[in-house]
């Protein structure tokens, strides 16, 4: 068949059929355009069997229609070729601009440079002059105010949220002995102590002075009297308890001090500790506690009939619907940075969210407009006033103390494993002891249950063998007594 293709090809080239690629090559083409078996088919004018054999060499194509299927392959690769010298081209030219564009930085950094060295040869200044502040970027600002309609297929959020600061508490510590804290937004302590509005508020980033902490104990300490309070607030609208939200603060710093060294080079220590307080306030197991632990109103403040109406239709959402809306609209978090907190998706997440603004403005109509509705949710947790937390000290002596305990325990039960262990492989039987089976009458005779009960004089006289010589004239000479 081969051989019968091959003088085929040879006849047609003799009598000036088109010149064709290799048959192995065809296909390739075809395919690279991308052209199916019935299209390419349709294109020449033959059928797809034909154009199969033409493909795989098993005849060859002559005539009209072969000239048809050369030009045609022709064409798809002169198209090839010129992608392919288009696709250099911009990769030149965009090596090129790159190349353009790093000369350009450095000739910029060393103007800089040469501007800085002749400020500082004119003039320093004066010891006790303050910084300049942090200039505010346009970055720092937030998304906006709605989510992505199509939760299923939404990635980030659509826009940018206008006048927006984090709210969330932050510090960053290097290493064991952290030089101190840094907050990466508008705290719920800061927006309590100033009575300002932080929501509308683009914060540079604050400087460390005042909170500098020369080893890990001041590092925690610091990180402690900054965030405790705003998490107690954030675990309380979770929740609605006031001892399980301090409970849940508490734990998580236990955690952070138990984990120190991680926590402390981490990028954001305060939402480590936002996320661990959380995952310990949500945690279904609070549900076997006695049902007589039910939500407590705010004490000592005169609450508002809205803020108890909105607090109340929060702790009647999901846990994870109350969870997401307290970070993205409560606490200004981007949506991503929400979808990571939450270990969930981004599609997830904004469904989550645009289920529970769906749930609260069924609640609450006049909720319905997402920026009334962060307006209220930032009033809401500002509004909460934390109850007296524990020093940070006891805070650390409890987590040490915790850990003693554990590790006693742990050793304790090893011990006792091991005595119970070697006390069961002491008294244990060492090889196995059937019982004697019942006895049968065999004809005229008794029963035979055994030997016999040995009296004192037997017993006597068994010792006496059992301890006499075994070879030697004393077992043949009696003795006379």
């Amino acid at each position: 068949m081969t051989q019968k293709a091959t003088q085929s090809t040879a006849r047609g080239a003799k009598a000036g059929a088109p010149s064709l690629p290799a048959p192995e090559q065809r296909r390739r083409l075809r395919e690279s355009k991308p052209m199916t078996e019935k299209q390419a088919a349709a294109a020449v004018g033959v059928t797809r069997s034909t154009l199969r054999s033409w493909e795989t060499g098993r005849t060859a194509p002559r005539g009209r229609k072969g000239e048809l299927y050369a030009k045609l392959l022709a064409g798809i690769a002169a198209e090839l070729r010129e992608k392919a010298a288009q696709e250099e081209r911009a990769r030149v030219e965009a090596a090129r601009a790159a190349a353009q564009r790093s000369a350009a930085r450095n000739r910029s950094a060393s103007a800089s440079t040469r501007a800085v060295r002749t400020t500082r040869t004119a003039g320093a200044p004066t010891a006790g002059a303050a910084p300049p502040p942090a200039p505010t970027t346009a970055g720092r600002r937030r998304r906006a105010n709605t989510v992505p309609a199509n939760a299923a297929t939404a990635s980030t959020p659509a826009t940018s949220r206008a006048a927006r600061g984090r709210a969330t508490t932050g510090a960053s510590t290097k290493g064991a002995s952290a030089t101190g804290t840094r907050t990466q937004g508008a705290s719920a302590t800061a927006s309590a102590a100033s009575g300002t509005d932080v929501r509308n508020t683009d914060w540079p980033n604050p400087p460390a002075a005042g909170i500098e902490a020369r080893t890990p104990d001041e590092a925690f300490d610091a990180l402690y009297a900054f965030t405790a309070p705003a998490l107690v607030r954030q675990a309380y609208l979770l929740t609605g308890r006031r001892v399980l939200s301090q409970r849940s603060v508490e734990r998580a710093f236990h955690l952070a001090w138990a984990r120190w060294p991680e926590v402390a080079v981490d990028r954001d220590p305060a939402g480590w500790l936002r996320a661990a307080a959380y995952e310990y306030a949500m945690s279904p197991w609070h549900r076997l506690r006695s049902p007589r632990e039910r939500p407590d109103p705010v004490r000592g403040e005169q609450e508002r009939p809205e803020e108890r109406a909105l607090r109340e239709t929060l702790l009647g959402l999901p846990a994870s619907y109350r969870r997401t809306l307290l970070l993205y609209d409560g606490l200004g978090l981007d949506l991503p940075e929400t979808a990571a907190e939450t270990e969930a998706s981004t599609p997830a997440t904004a469904s989550r969210l645009l289920n529970a603004r769906k749930a609260v403005a069924e609640q609450l109509p006049e909720l319905t407009d997402t920026q009334v509705l962060q307006e209220r949710l930032g009033v809401l947790v500002r509004a909460v006033t934390p109850p007296p937390n524990a020093p940070a000290p006891a805070i650390r002596s409890g987590c040490e103390r915790r850990a003693r305990f554990w590790t006693r325990a742990a050793i304790a039960f090893t011990v006792l494993i091991v005595g119970a262990t070697g006390f069961t492989l002491a008294t244990a039987p060492r090889k196995y002891e059937p019982p004697l089976s019942p006895g049968e009458r065999v004809g005229d005779l008794p029963v035979t249950n055994g030997p016999q009960r040995l009296s004192k004089q037997d017993l006597a006289l068994r010792d006496k063998l059992r301890h006499a010589p075994v070879t030697g004239p004393d077992r043949l000479v009696p003795q006379a007594q």
